[in-house]
Parts: C-alpha cells; structure tokens; sequence
C-alpha cells in the first residue's frame, strides 16, 4: 500500500529537480523579473500617447513578468521627458513612447540635450493615430479639399489654420496640407489639443488639423466639418471622409506615430525580449479593441524597421520644416 505513495513522491521530486534549472533559466532570460518597467511618457496626463499607454499597460506587464510604472514628464515638445529617458541606465528597467515629435525636434530647435537619434535604442515604432482636417462650418463652405483649395486660392491669407502648437506635428500636418494646395493661410499655434478644438468650434479660426479621435464626435454632430484624411487609408470611425490622396493631393501623408524606445547601448538580449512583450501586449484582445475604439492602427515594427523609420522620419520632416520656415528657441 505505501509503495504507490513512495513512487509518486520519488516522482513529484524528480519533476521538482527537473524544474529547478527551467526556473533558473527562465530568470536568467529576464533578469528583471518583478522589478518594476519605468514607462516614460514625454507627454501630460489623458493626451492621446497616454491614453495608448495606459490602455496596452496591464498587457505589457504582463508580458514583461514586471510590474508596469508610467511617468508622465512632457514640457519643451517633449524634450524633458525624452531627456530623462536617454540618461536612464540601459538595463531593461525604463523605456519610453516617443512619437513624431521626437525627430521634429532636431529640426525646430536650435539645440537638443541630446542626440535624437544616437542617444536612443529604437525597439518598435507600434501604430499610428490618423488626423483629420477640419473646418467650422458657418464660417467655410468647402466641403472638401478641392473646394477648400479653391477658396483658399480666391482669399489668398485671409483664412486661418490652427494648430496644437508651434513646431508641433499638427502644426507640420498644416503646412504639409496647405502646401499641396499650394495655397496662402495663416498659422494660428494653440498651446493644446483642447484651447484649438474650442476655438475651431467657436469659429475663431476657420479651420485646423486634428488627430481623429479627439474630434470624431465634433463631426459626426455637425459641429465641424471634415475636408479629409491625412494619411493613407480611410478610418473607421469616418468612413465618409476620403484621404487627401483620393482627393487628388497624394503629397498629403501623415499621421500621429508612437514608438517604444530604450536608451542608448540597451543590450540586443534586452530589446528583443522587451520587442516581444510589445508585440504580444498589442495583439492582446482586450487591448486591440481598446486601440480600434480610439482609432489607433497597430502594426508593430521590427526593431531593425524602427531605427530605419526614425531616420527617414527625420529626414522628411527636416524638409518639411525648412520649406515652411519654422523654427523655435
């Protein structure tokens, strides 16, 4: 009788044995385990990137086997938080989401605390958020871009376009906007998303170029009027609304990305682990229908595609920015 009992402990214990080195190896794989992942958001609190975050955050904890800590630090177009994020130590604790306004920098300031693209560890460059063209509909007619275009055309700087910031990537969506049409409009920069979609809506300006999300409802109830989407594809949300490409304006391409980066020098070993957390939090069920209900289009990048994608980016914007003369202290 006490033979069977005897047997199966000899054989829990050889299992036991057995799992010791697999535990063993699997923190050697992850030797961060349990310690908290700093995510580090050069943005406020309840921006879109944020939202993105928090949304994907449990997700991507669970798939780091760490504990998920975000840290809001925007100020200076994201320069402070970014600034904090290159000088964390490379070690698989603290990585950051970074979005356009991380290679526009370069070519708006005079000068950066750190290299944009040397002084960062590109992991993933994980979806994008689409914008959107707006006008107020008491105070322009047009109810797309190539009536826009011709309006514009017969009230050369007279029309305003507002924009979330100067040197912002809103404000570069505008000039990439008004100079397909090859018309003359005046910027008028807000210090936000929400002081311009109130104005917008007042009619003290007459049109701007918001992310889809924050103004889906305002066109749906009227309250402004899409002229068209500024990416590549039509989006969910507006299914009516043609890109500027269908509209005859195929130089209008541009949309809001966000990527997750590491600091400079963050070993292969840890990249490729964090790569696939983010992989897997982003394709997590809960978290794609999170994602499509703010719009945001998932396509995970290799890291390989990422630091590619960063210097093209760079380059495309620097472009942008010395043909509309921008520039910022």
């Amino acid at each position: 009788m006490n033979r069977p009992i005897r047997r199966r402990a000899a054989l829990a214990a050889f299992a036991a044995a057995l799992a010791l080195p697999l535990a063993a190896a699997a923190q050697g794989a992850n030797p961060n385990a349990g310690k908290p992942m700093r995510v580090i958001l050069p943005v406020g609190a309840g921006s879109g990137v944020d939202g993105i975050v928090r949304a994907a955050g449990p997700a991507l904890g669970k798939a780091l086997g760490q504990p998920v800590i975000i840290d809001n630090l925007p100020g200076a177009g994201g320069i402070t938080g970014t600034t904090t994020l290159v000088k964390a130590a490379p070690d698989g604790t603290t990585i950051g989401v970074l979005s356009n306004n991380h290679v526009v920098n370069p070519s708006v300031f005079r000068k950066l605390p750190f290299d944009a693209l040397n002084d960062i560890t590109p992991i993933s460059v994980v979806g994008e958020t689409p914008f959107v063209l707006v006008v107020n509909p008491g105070k322009v007619p047009a109810k797309n871009a190539k009536e826009l275009q011709a309006l514009l055309k017969t009230r050369p700087g007279e029309l305003n376009y507002a924009s979330s910031g100067n040197g912002t990537i809103i404000h570069l969506a505008g000039e990439m906007a008004v100079d397909a049409m090859q018309v003359e409009v005046k910027h008028i920069p807000y210090k936000g998303v929400g002081p311009q979609i109130a104005d917008l809506i007042g009619g003290q300006v007459e049109m701007g170029v918001v992310a889809v999300p924050a103004v889906a409802a305002m066109i749906k109830s009227g309250q402004l009027r899409a002229i068209g989407v500024m990416g590549r594809s039509r989006v969910a949300a507006l299914p009516d609304v043609p890109t500027f490409a269908e509209q005859g304006f195929p130089e209008v391409d541009i949309a809001g990305w966000f990527a997750v980066v590491g600091p400079a020098r963050l070993p292969p070993a840890e990249v490729r682990r964090i790569h696939t957390a983010v992989v897997t939090a982003f394709a997590d069920p809960e978290v794609r229908q999170a994602m499509a209900r703010q719009d945001n289009v998932i396509h995970a990048s290799t890291p390989e595609a990422a630091a590619q994608f960063f210097r093209s980016e760079q380059e495309r914007y620097a472009r942008l920015v010395r043909k509309a003369g921008i520039t910022l202290e």
